[in-house]
């Protein structure tokens, strides 16, 4: 980590669960000088378990305590960690789920929100979470998405980002069996208005195309396996289509990608989960990004989990996380040029 002169965006990076390997993709992030000659970056976590961690595999860690993201601002350190952060586990329950790990990692990211709100840094990039161990440690979200909301008051969209695919969902982390009745005309809608505007704002998109797929297979061949297309599907996109945006669909989903991966769309809006993330997971398993629409800050991810079996060896591949990273200085950079 060196000094970075000029006037760079501020991030705030959360650590993730600190029992699994977002502590080291952290750590492996703040030694890449190429990253690192694209912003500052204020760790909002434990400092001294990041540096715990740093010595058990073997890499530098040396940004030193912060009391806030301003003094991270004024001074001339590329990195530094804020000093009032949540202190977390110990080594000791390295790889397993935890309460107290997940009670930290959530601390971690409402106080990184709080910052972003505040306008005190320009975006945030999070380290991966445990499900389980959100829940032992009192939260009662599924996860990042849906704790964001919460804490900017807004309805948040996940996307995407990878392998030339950019992938909202409808429905998030359901079973299948209630994805029909969680649809409806107007999450479709939602869903397909926050995408346009982030594909404008967000990614410079002058005139975004947007695929709609459907829900059944061959867009239920004239109602033979469903009738979600002409209830709920067709009559979101010709009220979009009425609002002035270029939106195609109710598309069947196993022609749709291979059309968009030629093209035809700048981003695809997926009826539920799987039906979106395995086409773009399948082409970018190592650098997907998530990023949150829908926010009035900006936020994205690595598109993957906390990988407990390979936490503290070393061997965790940061390359989704830098990707984010990335993504993130390119969005705030993006939204400070429209003024938003």
């Amino acid at each position: 980590m060196g000094t970075n002169e000029a006037a760079s965006p501020v991030v705030a990076l959360t650590p993730g669960d600190p029992a699994g390997i977002g502590p080291e993709l952290v750590i492996r992030a703040l030694g890449d000088e190429a990253v690192c000659a694209r912003a500052r970056f204020l760790v909002v976590g434990d400092g001294e378990m990041l540096a715990a961690r740093a010595k058990r595999i073997g890499a530098p860690f040396d940004a030193p305590a912060v009391e806030s993201a301003e003094a991270l601002r004024a001074g001339s350190a590329t990195a530094g960690w804020l000093s009032s952060a949540e202190k977390s586990c110990d080594e000791g329950v390295l790889g397993k789920v935890d309460g107290n790990a997940g009670f930290a990692s959530v601390k971690w990211i409402r106080q990184a929100a709080e910052l972003a709100l505040a306008g005190s840094v320009d975006a945030m990039v999070t380290g991966p979470i445990n499900k389980q161990s959100i829940k032992r440690g009192g939260c009662k979200h599924e996860g990042h998405t849906e704790l964001l909301g919460e804490v900017t008051r807004a309805k948040p969209v996940m996307m995407l980002v990878g392998g030339g695919l950019r992938v909202a969902i409808v429905t998030r982390h359901v079973a299948l069996k209630d994805v029909p009745r969680l649809l409806n005309k107007a999450e479709i809608v939602r869903t397909v208005r926050a995408v346009h505007e982030s594909l404008s704002r967000d990614f410079g998109i002058a005139e975004p195309r947007i695929a709609v797929l459907a829900l059944n297979p061959h867009a239920s061949d004239g109602g033979r396996f469903g009738d979600e297309e002409k209830t709920l599907i067709t009559p979101a996109v010709r009220e979009l289509e009425l609002g002035g945006l270029a939106v195609d669909g109710p598309l069947v989903p196993d022609v749709a990608f291979f059309e968009v991966l030629k093209g035809s769309h700048d981003a695809v809006v997926a009826m539920y989960h799987d039906q979106g993330l395995i086409p773009l997971k399948t082409l970018a398993f190592d650098s997907g990004v998530n990023v949150t629409l829908g926010l009035p800050i900006v936020r994205t991810s690595p598109d993957h989990g906390t990988a407990f079996e390979i936490a503290g060896t070393g061997k965790a591949d940061a390359t989704s996380f830098v990707e984010a990273i990335g993504l993130a200085v390119e969005i705030a950079g993006n939204r400070a040029k429209a003024g938003s």
